[in-house]
């Protein structure tokens, strides 16, 4: 996959400035569901769209632990749903430079350069609704995931950060052992994961509302919930970081 003027291209051969990623969509994708329904019709704004082009940041503390944000409620997509930071690829924008931004704008946190280093962990293919039982797709992305390392701890980023109250309800920096569970709790799945027993069963988020954060406690057994196939969404940790927390897992060995 590669950048060229605005666009994210991918192929299975390489080209100048590509590099080599892995790209995977969930079991149940809607695209690929639809391409088996050939007299299925897509509604007019995605087939008008296309797929854009997003990036999100996993970024891990010098401590250890990583950071997720809830997603206001009023989003027109995926409200309520806890994720990376990350946004829309703007044209002629570079993906560390879009990672960057969308961590400032949502979080108001700003990395001085020097002060990380980055590596992409892999690409997703994102629909929503995530499930056709859910209705046809409004919104179609592929979203390029990057691994940001901070040389610095998770509370001295936190004390800098300013959450943009308009995308971010709320956000945690969570540890490995939970941020396991999470990933093994996998949307789709006949069984799910093998979590690990030893959880605490609560972990420290700080809200956001009223113009002010606030810490409290959320029931881990919330971001263990799955996707559902029918009816109102729950909060839970979004399919696609679940993926990207497995390959963040797996370089960890």
């Amino acid at each position: 996959c590669g950048l060229a003027q605005g666009h994210l291209l991918l192929s299975d051969q390489p080209f100048p400035g590509s590099i080599t990623a892995l790209l995977k969509r969930p079991s149940f994708c809607p695209a690929k569901l639809l391409a088996q329904c050939p007299h299925s019709e897509l509604p007019a704004e995605p087939s008008d769209q296309g797929v854009a082009a997003g990036v999100a940041v996993l970024l891990q503390s010098s401590t250890g632990r990583v950071l997720l944000t809830r997603r206001a409620s009023t989003l027109s997509i995926f409200p309520g749903v806890w994720v990376p930071p990350g946004g829309h690829v703007e044209p002629d924008e570079e993906l560390l430079d879009v990672g960057l931004r969308e961590l400032e704008e949502e979080t108001g946190l700003k990395l001085d350069a020097g002060t990380f280093s980055w590596r992409v962990l892999g690409l997703w293919e994102s629909i929503y609704p995530p499930m056709l039982s859910r209705g046809l797709p409004r919104r179609h992305h592929v979203v390029a995931y990057l691994l940001l390392l901070s040389d610095q701890s998770h509370q001295l980023l936190e004390a800098r950060m300013r959450p943009c109250e308009r995308e971010v309800s709320a956000y945690a920096w969570l540890e490995p052992p939970v941020l396991a569970a999470v990933a093994a709790a996998e949307d789709g799945a006949e069984s799910l994961g093998r979590a690990p027993g030893a959880l605490p069963g609560t972990v420290s988020i700080v809200e956001v509302s009223g113009g002010s954060s606030s810490p409290t406690q959320l029931p881990t057994g919330i971001l263990l919930n799955v996707a559902p196939a029918e009816g109102e969404d729950v909060e839970r940790v979004s399919t696609g970081t679940k993926f990207a927390l497995r390959v963040w897992l797996e370089s960890r060995g």
